[in-house]
Formats: structure tokens, C-alpha cells, sequence
């Protein structure tokens, strides 16, 4: 950061102080105030309807936006509240917003405001479907790779990092290092949540910016028949860990044809909201990787219930006092799919760069491309050229819902498999999604067309003037 960035921090960070003071003293008051200072820093980085519906709850002691508000406060260290906002919101909203924006522009291609990244191949668990459990450990990035990438993302506008993997905190000391490193950038990882102790609950909490997607899938016994006998309770044991010292944390659930009913249960949810959970992050069963059965990819009645629970359980009345987003079910509100740079992309532990971090083809590698040059290859620019892959955003991903897309786009750009264990073809994967893009397509169909949807602003390639000119299309209203 130059000064002139530590000083608009600095005075940032006193407001936060000033108003985490006293919201005790006002709640309601104060936390309007919060939640207007919020909305400036946070320029536009989460959905307007979140912004009003907290505003909306704080003025409703019955909302679950206000209980949401009043857990965070009573369960978070204010600190680490002070330094999320002004990562989240200073750093990623206000200025990364407009970077990303500024850079899309100038250099014609997809630039990200997200990007996942894997420190290690290496993970201490084998869950049933996962590829991780496939790789071994083999590769890592070093910290000087971890930390070339957020310094060149930084430079493109993009504040907000995911570590996935294997599990990340494998290398939990290096993650730390670079949460302190880059004060101004947000960090979450994805983990199973059995290297979670006092340590790093501490180091957490002294650096600020760093949180926690714990993974859970509903029951004892749906959780560890697909992650392990134990798991369940290592993870409970993690989240009340988390909670008593004040550290920000969610959980990221994967859902599959065998656990819907479970990860969606009134009683699950209540007992994550009594353990501390702020979020719930949650992703459909993608049959990814050799071993990964299209058995347990959820059925076409079980997506459509996916859509109307989200729904529920995020109204002001009948919702749960949590975050939750459903990358599937969300299309509508980010305009599809958002992989290929587009909002994001994935870097795995060999240094290769994937538009998703469920699509595993690459033609660039840190190692010998900068991040603007993977963004700018074939790969990446065959992404940002033919989204969204759907113009029903219930069917957003090239390779779940409309698997020809995917195929298309690896025979045209020359994309090379980055399964470490062997070739996994765009035809082998997408073979096992056929059947439910088919099955879905309909159904889908009938939801969108019966359904009210969000105007989500998205500017496409097809929308600038050279994808007028290609296309043929007028200009966007």
C-alpha cells in the first residue's frame, strides 16, 4: 500500500472504531450507521438486495437480518470485524471494484475480483467423490508463489483469495504470513477443520482478514459416510473452538443425491447457527476426477428444491440468521456462470490456472505466464467469448448444464487435462453429465419462465462493441 492508502485506511479503520465502540450502547442506532459505512466500502462488492435487506432487519427486531447482525457482534472479535470490513470493503470493494472494472476495459479480457488457489495437493482426509483424495502429495506452491499471485491480482484489482486444495491449512503458517502480508486483501479457506487449534484461532484473530469455511454435510452420519468416521466431530470440535475465540467462520457444504434432506434440515441449520456459523457456502456434487460417480450429481426434483429452499430460508421472516449462498442457484443474481476470470478462477497446487476450480484444463501455469497472460490465453478468452453459456441462469455451467459448451471450448482451444494422476478428457468428464443437463433442461425451463429474476447489470463480451460487431446484436439497455 502507498501512504495515501494507509492514511484513507487509517481513518477508515478510526470510523469502525468509533462506531464498534458504542454499538452496544444504540444497537439499532449504531448499527445502521455501520451498515450505511458498510455499503460505501463495500462499493457494490455483494448484491444490493443484502445491503437494503440488512438495512430493512436492523429496524425490525423480528428480522432475522437483525439477529444475524446482533450474532456477529456478540460472537466476533470487533477487531477482526474492523479488519474484514476494511479488506472486504476498502480494499475489495472500493478499490478492487474499481480496478477490476478499469482493467476489463483496458486490457479486453476477464478480469477476476475472486481467485481460489491451492498451497498443497496434500490432504489429510479421503472423502468419497473428491478428486483431492486422488492426488497425493505431491505438489505444492511456495510461499513466494502464493505471494507473486496476490501481488500480481492485487495490481489487477483483485482483493478477495480462496485457499482450497488438499487441505490449506497443511500450510496454515505460510497462509498466516500472507493474511499479514496483504492487510487490504480478504482470505477464506475452504478445510476439513482437523488442523484447527488455539494457535491459529490466535492468528486469526491478530491478523484479522482470514476466515474459515469448515465442511460439514448435515448429520453425524451423512457427514462421516462420505469424509470419514470422526469427521463429524472434529469439526464440531473445531466450530466451538472457533466461536470461543472470537474468530469469523462459516461452513461449505457439498451437496449430493444422498444428503439434500439433511444439509437442509431445519434442525442442522439451527444447531450451525448455535455453534457460531455466519455463512453457509453451498456447492452442487460436480462427478469430477476418475473416481467421482454422476450418481451422487442431485436429481432435477432436488434442484428445484434447492431453489426454493434458498429462498426461504433467506427471507427476512422465515430465513435463518446466516448468509447463504448456493453457487448453482445463484446464477440469476451474477449472470451465470462466473469461472474463466470472468468473477473468478482456480490455481492448483502445480501452479496450473483453470477457469473453475471443477474444470480441470489449463494452457497456462504461473510458473510461465503471468496471471494477465493466462487471462489473456485462448483458454480463458474462449470463456470470456462465448458466456453466459445459458441465457437461463439456472443452467449457468459449460460443463454441469450444458456439458457441449465445455467440450467445444477444449477441442477449440487445445486445453491439456491437469488431472495429476492422468488424462481425464473433456469427453470422459462431461460423459457423466449428459444424462442430467438433459434431464434438468426442461425443468429448468419451466422454473425460469414461471419465476421473477433480478436485473444483475452483467456486461458480457457479446455487449461491448466488438461483440456487437461479431455478434450482431444491438447495443445493451
Amino acid at each position: 500500500m502507498n501512504m495515501a492508502d494507509k492514511i484513507e485506511r487509517a481513518a477508515a479503520g478510526a470510523v469502525l472504531d468509533r462506531l464498534l465502540k458504542y454499538v452496544d450502547k444504540d444497537p439499532q442506532g449504531n448499527l445502521l450507521k455501520l451498515v450505511n459505512l458498510g455499503e460505501k466500502l463495500l462499493g457494490g462488492t455483494f448484491p444490493q438486495h443484502y445491503i437494503d435487506a440488512f438495512r430493512k432487519g436492523i429496524t425490525d427486531g423480528d428480522n432475522v437480518y437483525y439477529e444475524m447482525a446482533m450474532n456477529i457482534l456478540r460472537d466476533v472479535d470487533r477487531d477482526v470485524i474492523k479488519k474484514m470490513l476494511l479488506a472486504m470493503g476498502l480494499g475489495a470493494g472500493v478499490k478492487g471494484t474499481k480496478a477490476v472494472r478499469e482493467n476489463r476495459e483496458k486490457y479486453k479480457c476477464n478480469i477476476p475480483f475472486q481467485i481460489l488457489l491451492d498451497p498443497t495437493s496434500a490432504c489429510n482426509c479421503k472423502c468419497d467423490g473428491c478428486w483431492a483424495a486422488e492426488y497425493g502429495h505431491k505438489h505444492n506452491l511456495t510461499y513466494e508463489e502464493m505471494s507473486s499471485i496476490v501481488s500480481q491480482g492485487r495490481e489487477l484489482g483483485t482483493h478477495f483469495y480462496m485457499f482450497t486444495g488438499g487441505e490449506p491449512l497443511i500450510r496454515k503458517d505460510d497462509i498466516i504470513k500472507l493474511c499479514a502480508e496483504y492487510p487490504d486483501c480478504g482470505f477464506l479457506a475452504y478445510t476439513n477443520g482437523h488442523l484447527v487449534d488455539e494457535k491459529l484461532c490466535d492468528e486469526m484473530k491478530r491478523v484479522g482478514n482470514f476466515a474459515l469455511a469448515l465442511s460439514i454435510e448435515g448429520t453425524e452420519e451423512t457427514t462421516d459416510a462420505r469424509r470419514g468416521e470422526g469427521n463429524y466431530q472434529k469439526v464440531i470440535s473445531a466450530m466451538k473452538l472457533l466461536k470461543s475465540k472470537g474468530c469469523l467462520f462459516g461452513m461449505s457444504v457439498c451437496y449430493t443425491r444422498n444428503n439434500i434432506d439433511q444439509v437442509t434440515s431445519d434442525e442442522f441449520l439451527d444447531k450451525m447457527v448455535d455453534l457460531g456459523v455466519k455463512y453457509g457456502l453451498y456447492f452442487n456434487f460436480m462427478p469430477v476426477g476418475h473416481g467421482a460417480s454422476p450418481d451422487l450429481i442431485p436429481t432435477p426434483d432436488q434442484r428445484e428444491y434447492m431453489y426454493k429452499w434458498l429462498r426461504r430460508v433467506r427471507n427476512s421472516k422465515t430465513g435463518k440468521p446466516m448468509f447463504f449462498m448456493d453457487f448453482q442457484s445463484d446464477g440469476e443474481y451474477v449472470g451465470g456462470c462466473i469461472a474463466g476470470g470472468r468473477n473468478y478462477f482456480h490455481i492448483n497446487s502445480a501452479g496450473d490456472m483453470e477457469p473453475c476450480v471443477f474444470i480441470h484444463f489449463s494452457d497456462s501455469n504461473i510458473r510461465t505466464h503471468t496471471l494477465l497472460e493466462g487471462l489473456k490465453n485462448p483458454l480463458f478468452m474462449a470463456f470470456r467469448h462465448d458466456q453466459p453459456f445459458n441465457d437461463n441462469h439456472l443452467r449457468p455451467c459449460p460443463m454441469l448444464e450444458n456439458p457441449q459448451c465445455l467440450r467445444d471450448i477444449v477441442k477449440r482451444t487445445g486445453a491439456k487435462s491437469t488431472n495429476f494422476l492422468g488424462e481425464e478428457t473433456a469427453e470422459m468428464l462431461c460423459s457423466k453429465c449428459d444424462k442430467f443437463a438433459e434431464e434438468w433442461a426442461p425443468r429448468a425451463e419451466e422454473l425460469w419462465n414461471s419465476t421473477k429474476h433480478p436485473n444483475h447489470k452483467t456486461q458480457y463480451y457479446r455487449d461491448t462493441v466488438e461483440g456487437r460487431k461479431e455478434f450482431g446484436t444491438a447495443e445493451k439497455k
